[in-house]
This record gives structure tokens, C-alpha cells and sequence, in this order.
């Protein structure tokens, strides 16, 4: 008799609107991204220094918390 095995599945934290992230392989000179808003698996993300209406989308995958 075989036994049946819960497929593992990747935990991804919830990353609320203002929280600081850094993106997987950033530079350590280079600062945390701020978190804009997420949907669908993506977030967008942007630099203080680049002003309000410059935003890079990103997978959600390739963030961690700052």
C-alpha cells in the first residue's frame, strides 16, 4: 500500500504596501526597494530617490523582506 505525501508547496510572505524588500542577488551598496502594492504574483517596487510616479515591476518570488 502506498502512502499519499502532501506535495510541498513555496511559502511566500505577504509583503504589505510600504515595507522595504531587496531583491535576490542585490548589491549591498545598493538600497531596499519599497513595495508599492502586489497583485497576481507581482509587486511593484521603487527607490525613494526615484520619485513617485518611476516603478519597476518584479515576481513576487524574487523579493525578500529588508
Amino acid at each position: 500500500m502506498s502512502e499519499r505525501r502532501p506535495q510541498l508547496t513555496q511559502v511566500v510572505p505577504f509583503l504589505r504596501p510600504g515595507a522595504f524588500v531587496m531583491l535576490e542577488n542585490q548589491p549591498s551598496d545598493l538600497p531596499p526597494f519599497q513595495v508599492l502594492h502586489c497583485r497576481g504574483g507581482r509587486c511593484w517596487v521603487r527607490q525613494q530617490t526615484w520619485g513617485r510616479h518611476v516603478q519597476w515591476e518584479v515576481d513576487h518570488g524574487r523579493l525578500r523582506t529588508a
